[in-house]
């Protein structure tokens, strides 16, 4: 197998485990490629990405750029790579960058292509109602996430899984699959095959999208939470007031507030959906640390507000 000159780009934590699998195999990662260091916490503190702070500590020369266009394409194209590599960048490779690598870009995609093309697709599969997802790796072309499949594998989703356990778990499998497909490439026996199968688009989330509906089934719901958990949260407003929701179930055989309609019943704190009533277990009050749902419920006022407010629109 021949070793081959790897640039790779990536920003967050989800790359992380594929930049260290490719920097301890057969092959030289000789550039990484990540987005701008951001302000992070109260105080705005600049900081790297979760990917540029492992490429400092391999001592991997370190590309940022929040796009692949000019002094940063010309930089990437100098590195004269045989592949280049991208997992969840955050940005786009368009020509004459697409085509400079030997053996042109791969992509780590954490869904099961065509389902769910884009940025989300975690977050996208879980409000869905998925029961599977998995990873796939794809030859990175102009379309959007439409390239030939290398290589995929499927992972059942928990009923009680989060997007950001679930990323976690497919990031660290991800990086074996990358890893086997470069190996492939390397050693010529590489075969990708068309996408097959009913596309679906996965857009990035924004914070309206963390928006609870409570008119909706009880599934829908819960599922909406998980999805949105951690980024870009679910939350619900009381009184003109933010609360969010940090872990909810659904609550069958319990009493049915009115969709919307705060009630306790003894421990439970419920909200009333179209179906069954969901049960709040951990909240964060705006203001206030994240508690429990039945601590949040006593320490508030007698006459505060039991039903939610309308909902927000873009």
């Amino acid at each position: 197998m021949t070793s081959l000159r790897l640039v790779f780009a990536g920003s967050p934590a989800a790359a992380v485990p594929s930049l260290a699998a490719l920097a301890a195999g057969p092959h030289e990662v000789a550039a990484v490629v990540t987005r701008e260091d951001s302000p992070q916490g109260r105080r705005g503190t600049l900081t790297p990405t979760p990917v540029a702070t492992l490429a400092d500590e391999l001592g991997i020369p370190t590309i940022k750029a929040n796009r692949l266009a000019g002094d940063a394409s010309d930089a990437i194209t100098a590195v004269q790579a045989d592949l280049g590599v991208i997992v969840a960048y955050g940005g786009l490779v368009r020509e004459p960058l697409l085509s400079a690598p030997k053996h042109g870009w791969i992509n780590l995609h954490f869904s099961l292509l065509p389902r769910w093309r884009g940025a989300a697709p975690v977050q996208r599969s879980i409000i869905a109602g998925d029961d599977l997802t998995g990873a796939t790796v794809f030859q990175l072309v102009p379309e959007l996430d439409a390239g030939d499949v290398f290589g995929q594998f499927t992972q059942s989703i928990g009923s009680h899984e989060t997007a950001g356990h679930l990323l976690e778990s497919l990031a660290v499998s991800g990086a074996d699959l990358l890893s086997a497909v470069v190996d492939a490439i390397a050693s010529g026996d590489a075969r990708a095959e068309p996408q097959v199968g009913d596309v679906t688009l996965a857009p990035k989330l924004t914070l309206v999208d963390g928006q609870v509906d409570f008119g909706r089934p009880a599934h829908d719901v819960v599922n909406l939470i998980r999805g949105v958990t951690p980024e870009p949260g679910a939350f619900t407003t009381l009184d003109g007031a933010r609360l969010k929701i940090l872990d909810a179930v659904i609550a069958r055989d319990a009493p049915r507030p009115a969709p919307g309609h705060f009630a306790q019943e003894g421990k439970l704190i419920l909200v009333g959906t179209a179906t069954d009533p969901v049960q709040l277990l951990t909240v964060h009050p705006a203001g206030r640390k994240a508690m429990n749902a039945g601590d949040w419920w006593r320490g508030r006022p007698a006459d505060a507000a039991t039903v939610v407010d309308e909902r927000v629109s873009e």
